[in-house]
């Protein structure tokens, strides 16, 4: 590696280290409330949502910021708590296990990740998120995950949740998912969005076509985008099961995760619903099992 590609990697590490460290901070998710308060109310997504995204050399961030129907209290006592959190990312289609265990520095989340809806788990890769709770107040709640090393070649995962109290019992929430990629990982982001995703959009609108209608980002900030907003949808679809009776609430979280990508199927829409049930229902049993 030259000097200014070894210089520019710490650069963007060390970049990505300050925003990861500043992330505690209530007074600041109130004033980011404060700028996106209009934005919120009027907007293209038809529910209190806004969504954002960037690039650094070879780090991707993807930010949503979301208004919750759903108190303060019960979005802190439930994130709080890493069992939920598999709950959570049990959900989007790529998932294929998660299970919470102890570790000597702390909790972990053990995942697999995938792609086809057949894989076996014994293919999927596995990745291990460290699980650290930063603030769980009154008045501000914020988790981190965390891991070192994903799949084809990416790297630095994190994972964060924000979230501050509103008037009227709701929740006003910041999650923040981002990760780094060498030079294995860009090619295989390449090879993706010239197949699969090469139709693939994200959300931040960048103008409108010869017929008037949006135009939206793609490349590697469209996919940022895109699973960003898959776990923010899981984490909102997992807050309304707990409304349910504990024997529906797999099956409601299933079903509401699934009804909430729908509204955006360009983005998001991956497989039917009699397939995306058979296979989360499937998972969702399995992650009831610790997986050597």
């Amino acid at each position: 590696m030259t000097w200014r590609r070894l210089r520019a990697a710490m650069l963007s590490a060390l970049l990505g280290l300050a925003a990861w460290q500043a992330l505690a901070d209530p007074a600041q998710l109130r004033a980011r409330h404060a700028e996106l308060r209009d934005e919120l109310r009027n907007n293209g997504f038809g529910e209190a949502l806004h969504i954002d995204s960037a690039e650094s050399g070879d780090a991707l961030k993807g930010d949503v910021y979301a208004v919750l129907e759903h108190p303060f209290a019960r979005v802190r006592d439930a994130l709080r708590e890493p069992p939920s959190w598999c709950d959570i990312l049990i959900l989007p289609f790529n998932t294929k296990y998660c299970h919470a265990v102890g570790a000597a520095d702390g909790p972990a989340l053990r995942v697999r990740i995938g792609r086809k809806h057949d894989q076996p788990v014994e293919q999927a890769y596995r990745l291990t998120f460290a699980f650290r709770n930063v603030a769980a107040q009154a008045d501000y709640f914020e988790t981190r995950l965390s891991a070192a090393e994903g799949p084809l070649g990416t790297r630095d995962y994190r994972i964060s949740v924000s979230a501050i109290p509103l008037e009227g019992g709701r929740t006003f929430m910041h999650l923040s998912y981002a990760y780094g990629y060498g030079m294995a990982g860009r090619l295989a982001m390449q090879a993706y969005l010239a197949t699969v995703g090469a139709d693939k959009v994200g959300f931040t609108r960048t103008g409108r076509d010869a017929a008037g209608q949006p135009q939206h980002i793609g490349g590697v900030r469209g996919a940022v985008e895109r699973n960003a907003v898959r776990y923010y949808l899981a984490i909102d679809a997992y807050l309304d099961s707990l409304a349910a009776p504990p024997p529906q609430r797999v099956e409601t979280r299933i079903r509401r995760w699934f009804d909430a990508t729908e509204r955006y199927p360009r983005q998001l829409r991956e497989m039917d619903w009699p397939t995306y049930a058979a296979m989360k229902r499937h998972e969702y049993e399995r992650q009831q099992t610790l997986l050597q």
